[in-house]
């Protein structure tokens, strides 16, 4: 279908135990094409009344829905991946539209992120307990697992889908009902899921979709609530830990994917080749706005000048435009902000010594358009080597020997991912054991996988998502003293 078609498709109420309703006082918020700037529709704009609401569904909703086999609740998930994969052009183009990412981007995404439904479709039916006899004689230990209760989930904008599919896909698996509060600027995409939900047979009020541009005014109640149970975030390290705050005072079960700095090592020995491919995939995936992204490429200085030149060659192939346009290869950033802040960047890294390679100009065009960048020699105390850019630069800088690239890449307070390329099996062996990351790519520069956990340490936050261990966020254990 058209652009104007599918906006049209796409629900803009809010979704409140299972019905689309308006929010409580009428107001609703403009979601805007970060290539043009322009509206693209008007959403619902939920207000602590509306989350209210949620949660008196979800609570209502949801011993029934713990109860419902786990089966049942598998095909539901896995119902809604088969409908989504029909769709997939459809949650792709809504994605171009909202977010900005080229088209090839957002296929890749709708792929990912409907695999967690089906992933998680096939583990509701494995969540296992134990039973054994205490080693004293004194009776039997029994140990269960218990859907911890209503969740709240918040999520960022860079993507839209997975992001949302990754939290609700093991609390459906697990039993527990859900809120989702989708980023203000990237509505849609979670408002036509819970479409296909409903189409799947999801029954009323274990998904609610609240979308609202004065978040705290909606998820600050939410928190205080004793019948919310579980807090799941992905997005800023800075939000992260005043999330963390409030959930605290009520002891919610808390898991938050929050902010990365991600190191991309090349050692001397490294297939050059096959590292700048990496470092491309690594850097400019979603625009360079991902968590994972390679922000700081330090290289053997023996092998940096054949690097980068090999670097430049790729990077220069990337074609800026609106993400729905088919030659499109890097799309806009999400919004001014985003933009001003790698600028910010861009030049306090040049002012501090670094040379631009390639880029570091904004384009005379509409939008928040930045194009792919390489900036060398970028010294220690460069911001860029300590804060995440989110958009399309590379920050190179040279190292001499592994200890000092280890140091490199453990300076930062942030612990998600990181990347190694070397053709020594040992040196690999070593360096997932010294670097601090929840995450270590090993000659691959995408490690993103529905099989397995991700997540991070230090400021990168806390619990993991995905792979068996995803569900277990999401379940309470309970031992039972059998006499």
């Amino acid at each position: 279908m058209d652009t104007a078609e599918l906006i049209r498709s796409v629900p803009t109420d809010l979704f409140l135990g299972g019905r689309w309703v308006p929010a409580e006082d009428g107001n609703t918020f403009a979601v805007r094409d970060p290539a043009t700037g322009d509206e693209l529709t008007r959403v619902a704009d939920a207000s602590a009344g509306d989350a209210a609401r949620a949660l008196d569904a979800a609570v209502t909703a949801g011993p029934g829905w713990a109860a419902t086999p786990p089966r049942q609740r598998g095909e539901i998930l896995r119902s809604t991946f088969e409908k989504i994969t029909a769709r997939a052009d459809d949650f792709a183009h809504l994605m171009s539209l909202e977010m900005g990412k080229a088209l090839p981007e957002s296929r890749s995404e709708v792929a990912y992120g409907a695999e967690f439904l089906r992933w998680f479709s096939e583990e509701a039916v494995r969540i296992a307990g134990r039973y054994t006899q205490a080693p004293a004689g004194t009776g039997r230990i029994l140990v269960t697992k218990q859907p911890v209760g209503p969740c709240l989930a918040i999520t960022p904008w860079n993507f839209p889908l997975a992001m949302g599919t990754r939290k609700i896909g093991p609390a459906f698996a697990a039993g527990c009902t859900m809120l989702v509060k989708p980023a203000s600027e990237t509505p849609l995409t979670l408002m036509l899921l819970a479409q296909i939900f409903a189409e799947a047979g999801l029954p009323e009020g274990v998904l609610s979709v609240l979308p609202t541009s004065h978040a705290s005014a909606v998820t600050g109640p939410l928190l205080e609530d004793p019948r919310l149970r579980k807090l799941t975030f992905t997005g800023s390290t800075g939000v992260g830990r005043s999330l963390a705050e409030a959930a605290g005072r009520s002891l919610l079960r808390t898991s938050l994917e929050l902010g990365g700095n991600a190191p991309f090592l090349v050692f001397d020995d490294a297939d050059l080749d096959a590292a700048v491919d990496g470092a491309v995939a690594a850097k400019l995936r979603n625009g360079g706005e991902a968590c994972t992204a390679a922000n700081r490429f330090h290289v053997a200085n023996s092998v940096k000048e054949e690097f980068v030149t090999k670097l430049l060659d790729k990077m220069a192939t990337y074609r800026m435009g609106p993400g729905t346009h088919p030659d499109t290869t890097l799309g806009p950033l999400i919004n001014e902000s985003q933009r001003n802040t790698v600028v910010e960047l861009v030049d306090d890294a040049v002012s501090a010594g670094a040379r631009v390679r390639l880029g570091g100009q904004v384009p005379d065009v509409p939008g928040w358009f930045y194009p792919a960048t390489v900036i060398d020699d970028v010294p220690r105390q460069a911001r860029i080597l300590r804060e995440e850019v989110f958009g399309p630069v590379a920050a190179i800088s040279g190292f001499d020997t592994e200890d000092e690239a280890i140091a490199a890449a453990n300076a930062t307070e942030y612990g998600l991912a990181a990347y190694v390329f070397t053709k020594d099996l040992d040196r690999a062996l070593r360096l997932s054991d010294a670097i601090d990351s929840g995450i270590l790519g090993v000659n691959r520069g995408v490690v993103s996988d529905v099989a397995a956990p991700f997540g991070g340490v230090k400021d990168s936050g806390l619990g993991r998502e995905g792979g068996s261990e995803g569900i277990e966020e999401y379940l309470d254990t309970k031992y039972i003293a059998l006499q």
